[in-house]
C-alpha cells in the first residue's frame, strides 16, 4: 500500500485553502473558521488517522485466513510455528490487538470469529486451572507431553499483562477482562516471586520480566476490582526488589529494553498505587526506587539520554550498547515517580532527550530492520507526548510512523510473526491520537476523521468519499471509568486519552451540519451523536465545554 508523504498532503492542503481563498463557514449561532490551522492540522490529522486504521484492519483480515479450519486459532508464526498457537505470542502479540482492531472498526469481526477464537482457546488451550499451554494444531492436543511450570507462567503472565490488559483499559468489561481475571486468580496458585534466574526460561531476563508483568498488572487490577488481594501480592514482589535480595541497582545484568525492562515500569507503578493506598508502605520503597532510577540515569543512557540495551549497573559496564527501541517504556517509570514525588529531574531527563531524537533518531534501525522496533518507538513518544505535548517529539512521530506503514505488504501481513500485531497496537494508538479520540461507528474505509485541539476547543473535520449513515462518538475518562485509576500516570501499552468528556457535562457544539449544533451531555457525545452524509460532504464541527 502506498502512502502520500505528509510534506507533500500538506502542499495540497496549502493549495486546497488558496482556491477556497477564506472560507468561513456558518453553524448555528457560530461560525466555524476552516481557515484556521486547528482545521488544516485536523484535515491533515484525518488522513493519518485513516492511513493507520485502513492498515490494521488489513492486517486483521489477513491474518484471520490463516486460522486452524479445526480449533479456529491463529498461528504464532508463518513459517517455523505456523502449526503453534503459543500464549505468549500469538495470543499476547497478535490476537488481542486483533481483537481491538475489531472492536473499533469492524462489529461482525469482532462479535463472530474473534469472540469465538477466545471461546476456543480458553476451551482447548487452559491446562491447569484456566492456565493456557501451548497448543498443536497438527496433534490437536498440547505440544508437549509434560508441563513446563515456568512456561506455564511466562506464557500466561505475557497474554495478561501484553494482550488483555490492554484490551481492558480500553474497551472495559467484557469476556476478555473476565479471561484476565480468572487467569491471574489461577496464577496466584503458581508462584508469588520469582527468585531464581538461573531457572527461569532460556534468557537472563526472564524472572524480572514476569515479575515486571505481575507488578504492571496488580498494581492496575487492584483499582479496578478494589481487591486488596492483588496489592498484596504486588508488594511481595516489590519487597524483594525494594527491600531484598535482588537490588537492581546493583546487579551484573541489568535489560532496558523489552523482556527485562518491564520490572522499572512495574515497581514505578507499585510505589504509585502505594502513594494512594499505603503511604507509609510507599514511604519504605522511596529510598530503594529513588537508588535504582538515579543508577540507571548515571550508567544506562548514551549521551542522547536512551537508553543501552542492557547494563551492568553493579560496575557502570555496558553490556550490550544496542539502543533500546524501548526507551519510552523506561521514562515511563521517571515519569511516574515525578507525579507522586515532583521529583523535577525525572521529568527533566525525558525532556532533554526529544530533540537528539528528532535530530539524530530519523529512520533508526531500532532492531535490524524490523518494524517491531518502530512499534515500540513510536508507542514510547506518542505515549509521552500525551503528558509533554513537545513539537520536536510530534514531529518525530510523524516521520516515523511511514516508516513503519511502509514495511506492511500489500496482502495486509506485515512480517509474518507474532510481532505483526503490535504493528497494529501502535498505528491505533497513533489514530486515536490524530483524532483525539473521536471514532465512527459504525466504521468504514471510506470515512475520515481528523481533530485538533485550539486552546478549549476541539476542531473536527468528517468526510466520506461514500454515502454514510452513522454515529460520531466521543472519548471518556477510561482510565477511571475502566479502571478506577487514581490518576492517569503513563504506562506500558496503554492507549492514551486526548479530547475527554465526563458524562454530566454539557458542551456546545457548532457544526456545518444543523442537527450537530446545540447542546449535549457527555453521555450523549459517548454515547454517540447520528451523522447523514452525501459522497463527497465535509462536516466540520467545533466543541468546547460549557462553562
Amino acid at each position: 500500500m502506498k502512502t502520500m508523504s505528509l510534506k507533500i498532503y500538506t502542499a495540497h492542503i496549502k493549495i486546497l485553502y488558496l482556491l477556497i481563498g477564506g472560507l468561513i463557514l456558518s453553524g448555528c449561532n457560530g461560525e466555524i473558521d476552516v481557515r484556521s490551522d486547528a482545521f488544516v492540522s485536523a484535515r491533515e490529522n484525518a488522513e493519518l488517522a485513516h492511513e493507520s486504521l485502513v492498515r490494521s484492519h488489513d492486517f486483521t483480515s489477513a491474518w484471520l485466513k490463516y486460522r486452524d479450519p479445526v480449533s479456529g486459532l491463529i498461528p504464532s508464526n508463518l513459517d517455523g510455528k505456523i502449526d503453534l498457537w503459543e500464549p505468549h505470542n500469538a495470543a499476547a502479540d497478535n490476537y488481542a490487538f486483533m481483537v481491538l482492531t475489531a472492536y473499533l472498526l469492524d462489529k461482525e469481526l469482532y462479535e463472530g470469529p474473534l469472540t469465538d477464537m477466545l471461546n476456543s482457546e480458553r476451551k482447548l488451550t487452559s491446562r491447569v486451572g484456566y492456565l493456557p499451554d501451548t497448543w498443536s494444531f497438527s496433534r490437536q492436543n498440547f505440544n508437549t507431553e509434560t508441563i513446563d511450570t515456568f512456561q506455564l507462567i511466562f506464557g500466561t503472565s505475557e497474554y495478561i499483562k501484553d494482550g488483555l490488559l490492554p484490551l481492558s483499559e480500553y474497551i472495559g468489561d467484557s469476556p476478555w477482562q473476565d479471561r484476565l481475571i480468572e487467569m491471574l486468580d489461577d496464577l496466584s496458585g503458581q508462584f508469588a516471586v520469582l527468585r531464581d534466574p538461573e531457572e527461569s526460561g532460556s534468557y537472563r531476563s526472564a524472572m524480572d520480566e514476569v515479575n515486571g508483568e505481575m507488578l504492571q498488572t496488580l498494581s492496575r487490577i487492584f483499582w479496578m476490582t478494589g481487591d486488596k488481594k492483588y496489592l498484596e501480592w504486588a508488594v511481595q514482589i516489590g519487597d524483594y526488589y525494594l527491600l531484598g535480595d535482588r537490588d537492581l541497582s546493583s546487579i551484573e545484568y541489568l535489560r532496558l529494553r523489552d523482556h527485562g525492562c518491564e520490572v522499572i515500569g512495574g515497581l514505578s507503578e507499585l510505589y504509585l498505587a502505594l502513594h494512594y493506598s499505603d503511604p507509609g508502605k510507599k514511604e519504605e520503597y522511596r529510598e530503594g526506587i529513588y537508588r535504582l532510577l538515579d543508577r540507571i540515569l548515571e550508567v544506562g543512557r548514551n549521551e542522547d539520554g536512551l537508553f543501552y540495551n542492557v547494563v551492568n549497573t553493579k560496575t557502570g559496564e555496558i553490556v550490550n550498547s544496542g539502543i533500546a527501541d524501548t526507551w519510552g517504556y523506561t521514562y515511563n517509570a521517571y515519569y511516574t515517580v515525578y507525579l507522586v514525588d515532583e521529583k523535577e529531574e525525572y521529568r527533566q531527563a525525558f525532556l532533554d532527550c526529544i530533540g537528539n531524537l528528532n535530530k539524530k533518531y530519523r529512520n533508526y534501525d531500532w532492531e535490524h530492520g524490523s518494524h517491531d522496533g518502530y512499534a515500540d518507538a513510536i508507542e514510547s513518544g506518542i505515549n509521552l507526548y500525551n503528558r509533554e505535548p513537545e513539537t520536536e517529539l510530534k514531529e518525530w512521530i510523524d516521520s516515523e510512523i511511514h516508516v513503519m506503514w511502509d514495511m506492511q505488504q500489500e496482502n495486509g501481513i506485515i512480517e509474518g510473526w507474532h510481532g505483526d500485531g503490535n504493528f497494529a497496537r501502535t498505528a491505533i494508538m497513533h489514530a486515536l491520537w490524530k483524532t483525539q479520540g473521536v471514532h465512527s461507528r459504525p466504521w468504514n474505509r471510506y470515512i475520515r476523521i481528523g481533530s485538533e485541539m485550539d486552546d478549549n476547543k476541539l476542531c473536527i473535520i468528517v468526510s466520506s468519499e461514500n454515502d454514510y449513515s452513522g454515529k460520531i462518538q466521543f472519548d471518556y475518562p477510561r482510565h477511571r471509568q475502566h479502571m478506577q485509576l487514581p490518576v492517569d500516570y503513563p504506562r506500558i501499552n496503554q492507549f492514551p486519552e486526548w479530547f475527554t468528556v465526563e458524562k454530566d457535562a454539557k458542551y456546545k457544539m457548532f457544526s456545518t451540519v444543523p442537527e450537530l449544533n446545540g447542546s449535549f451531555t457527555g453521555k450523549q457525545l459517548v454515547d454517540g451523536l447520528q451523522l447523514e452524509m452525501n459522497a463527497a460532504d465535509t462536516c466540520y464541527l467545533t466543541l468546547k465545554p460549557v462553562d
